[in-house]
């Protein structure tokens, strides 16, 4: 007879938990996430994507435009402070309002959190031309931290799930731990990472959600 295998139990990573419902919500885990097994750790979709708007008189464009994983929801505003021919400075604001480095036109800018190049036109910029670039929120969904490279936000490690789900096709409901607990880490997974990117998600799991984690029991 073939040996069989025993998986983690729903909630068996759990060793101790806030008053009442306060750890625990019940959360949506986005599809094309594969079979995840109780005690994965997770990370939330919080950012979507990045567009841009522009008002004003040059007809420069500004191209491959990014966002990392650090942007922030909402609108950086990139204005011309300084025009002359073929040329121009913007300053660029976060949403928050804060000032961050300048921008140049023709040369590739990034900040760390949104990354950009602004080209002449055939009509020079002039000072008060803005583009507008907006970071759309994330929906809100679960998914596995194993892909640390993504940079919707799901590579920050957040939460616990409570029990077993295939999402492989379709999205699925499932209790997780969100907040204030104690968990187990043997009886926790942690999809493709490994040594110091682990590591790196328990350090997460405590400062994004007062999640501490206990190396063995």
């Amino acid at each position: 007879m073939a040996n069989k295998t025993e998986g983690f139990h729903a909630g068996e990573f759990l060793v101790s938990e806030a008053d009442g419902s306060r750890s625990r919500e019940t959360i949506i885990i986005a599809s094309g996430q594969g079979v995840l097994a109780a005690g994965a750790v997770l990370g939330q979709i919080t950012l979507g994507a990045i567009t841009q708007a522009f008002t004003g008189t040059g007809n420069g464009v500004l191209s491959a435009l990014t966002r990392s994983a650090k942007a922030i929801v909402g609108a950086y505003v990139v204005r011309c402070v300084a025009a002359s021919a073929n040329a121009g400075t913007f300053a660029v604001f976060d949403p928050n309002g804060k000032r961050m480095a300048d921008a140049t036109v023709a040369v590739a800018y990034d900040n760390g959190e949104i990354a950009f190049s602004i080209a002449d036109g055939a009509t020079d910029f002039i000072v008060g031309d803005v583009f507008t670039l907006t970071v759309a929120a994330g929906s809100g969904k679960w998914a596995s931290v194993g892909d640390a490279s993504a940079t919707n936000g799901s590579a920050s490690a957040r939460a616990v799930l409570w029990d077993a789900v295939d999402a492989t096709s379709a999205d699925q409901k499932q209790a997780a731990i969100v907040r204030a607990a104690e968990v187990n880490q043997s009886a926790m997974t942690f999809g493709t990472l490994s040594g110091g990117a682990i590591t790196t998600a328990i350090a997460q799991l405590l400062a994004n959600s007062n999640i501490s984690v206990r190396s063995a029991i």
